[in-house]
């Protein structure tokens, strides 16, 4: 482990360990270690060298919407190897919100959440994506020992 020294104006500082505080850190290292990961992540998925990550994608749609509960479904099994989890909740006569757990190549998630909010009836959506060194699933990484 290397040990870096940084300075910081005062108010800086002062604004860094109140973050620190708010977030609940255990100290400012494990804080700036947090921070550069995360940095270091979203460089790597914008520049594409994130080749494999795990997402969250979240949408709200209108039930309501011809056959759009069965596109969504369909999507999802065109796409099992991506897909690993849904949840599904219902938040007004309406409007139902999906949330899909992701993992697999950077580039086909993507492309599959860019496809899902796009859907017609789909009226908000977000995808987080957090990069991750390899695509394995966690059972084949078991059998692998």
């Amino acid at each position: 482990m290397q040990r870096l020294t940084i300075s910081l104006d005062d108010e800086l500082a002062d604004a860094f360990d109140e973050l620190i505080r708010q977030r609940g850190y255990a100290n400012r290292s494990e804080a700036v270690r947090d921070l550069l990961r995360r940095e270091l992540g979203e460089r790597d998925l914008g520049t594409g060298a994130a080749k494999h990550c795990v997402a969250v994608l979240s949408y709200v749609f209108d039930h309501h919407e011809r056959q759009l509960s069965s596109r969504l479904t369909d999507m999802q099994h065109d796409h099992h190897d991506l897909a690993i989890a849904t949840m599904h909740a219902h938040i007004s006569h309406e409007d139902c919100v999906e949330t899909v757990i992701l993992r697999g190549a950077t580039e086909q998630i993507k492309a599959f959440a860019q496809g899902v909010i796009a859907e017609t009836g789909v009226r908000h959506g977000q995808v987080q994506l957090i990069p991750i060194e390899e695509a394995m699933p966690a059972a084949q990484k078991w059998r692998r020992r």
